[in-house]
């Protein structure tokens, strides 16, 4: 898997509800997409420091407004497999996934497996080891995912969601599938996305929050993406008003119209990503025992309920920018058109000073015998005294009307 300034390349499979894994897997190990489109990028702010760039790089703390990520992801695709005590929630071992069946036969834990950008291979070995449904798998490796919620039977909930990401001034898009069961959660990443190893830390530092089982680990990595959010929408807060001190002024910029447009795509394109979330959290708050699966404990809805709140905020924030910006586009124009409108005033002044010279030469230029003061010894001079008093007494009344 490579990822540069232009390309993200990923492995997909399109897999049928009756497809052989191990075949599909040996003729699609090789295949790659290249996705172009999926970057936004935060225009005019090229003098972003490092600093500036992790700081939507987060440590996991529920009880903090901001966050700042330290930690790097993981090289390889299984990030980490614990094994939890339902009774106790305490971290009981690090296993491996050829070990993770024996694990699941007994009730008394469960499971926490994490993936980053794994192969089609390991998902084989996954699904079996997990008895994963298929359309799952399937919306696991789609591309441009929408952020879902959906049950399997009572015996599995898959959630999809959509990570953002800062790097080097370009928003990056990720996809994050989680799959949760009545004794084992699954994490997959795929894309650009903050490491989860803050969420783990935060998890093992509260055992008695993990007594809850699963669910209370997929409420902490949904609350981890969600206020993720925030700090990106505060940087395209902090460009927007940057941006407003162009705004102020009579001459057009293309460039600064082209800035203004493309940070509207933005916002339109991240309410887009966090917008379908709210559903997710929804399902949670107000499902339905026969919607979920069973175990799932009363005592998690108010932390998704909070997730709920931080979600909300950032919504807020977006269509608070999306509101500012069209006021400020518009005012750009406005401001445009004065300065406009001022050049035509200025061109209307100059134009009825020079309509007075202009209409005595006019006069005096007629080919007639008979004209007053045609023969005068000092009509020039009295005609020329007349032209500049009369323009004197029109430039100042302009100026007067600051026309000029």
């Amino acid at each position: 898997m490579k990822n540069d300034n232009n390309q993200l390349i990923k492995k997909t499979a399109h897999i049928a509800p009756d497809s052989n894994m191990s075949h599909i897997y040996a003729n699609m190990n090789d295949r790659h997409l290249y996705l172009n489109d999926d970057d936004s990028y935060i225009y005019g702010d090229a003098e972003a420091t490092t600093q500036d760039t992790i700081e939507t790089m987060t440590v996991y703390d529920p009880d903090s407004e901001r966050y700042e990520d330290i930690d790097s992801s993981s090289k390889d695709e299984v990030v980490n497999c614990y094994a939890y005590s339902r009774k106790t929630g305490e971290n009981l071992d690090k296993i491996a996934l050829t070990d993770v069946s024996r694990a699941l036969s007994n009730n008394g834990q469960f499971i926490w497996l994490g993936l980053y950008d794994p192969s089609l291979e390991t998902m084989v070995k996954v699904k079996d080891a997990f008895d994963l449904h298929e359309l799952a798998i399937e919306d696991a490796f789609a591309d441009h995912q929408r952020a879902k919620v959906e049950n399997y039977d009572n015996d599995m909930v898959f959630v999809v969601l959509r990570t953002a990401k800062l790097e080097d001034n370009v928003i990056r898009y990720g996809t994050t599938a989680i799959f949760m069961g009545k004794n084992y959660l699954i994490t997959i990443r795929n894309g650009p996305s903050n490491s989860y190893a803050p969420v783990r830390e935060h998890c093992h530092r509260r055992p008695e929050k993990l007594r809850m089982g699963p669910i209370f680990v997929l409420h902490a990595i949904l609350d981890f993406i969600v206020d993720n959010y925030m700090p990106i929408t505060d940087r395209l807060g902090r460009y927007l008003r940057e941006q407003e001190r162009y705004v102020f002024t009579y001459e057009f910029d293309k460039g600064t119209l082209k800035n203004l447009y493309q940070l509207k795509s933005q916002l339109v394109h991240m309410r887009a990503i966090i917008l379908p979330v709210q559903d997710i959290c929804s399902f949670f708050i107000n499902h339905k025992k026969s919607e979920i699966v069973s175990g799932f404990s009363q005592a998690a809805k108010p932390y998704f309920r909070d997730v709920n709140d931080h979600l909300l905020h950032s919504l807020d924030a977006i269509n608070g920018l999306n509101e500012m910006l069209s006021v400020v586009m518009n005012t750009y124009m406005a401001m445009v058109n004065m300065g406009q409108n001022e050049v035509v005033r200025k061109l209307a002044a100059w134009a009825g000073i020079l309509a007075v010279p202009t209409a005595i030469a006019g006069i005096y230029g007629m080919n007639f015998d008979f004209m007053p003061e045609l023969h005068w010894k000092y009509a020039y001079f009295v005609i020329m005294i007349i032209i500049i008093a009369l323009c004197s007494f029109l430039y100042y009344n302009f100026k007067r009307l600051k026309w000029l």
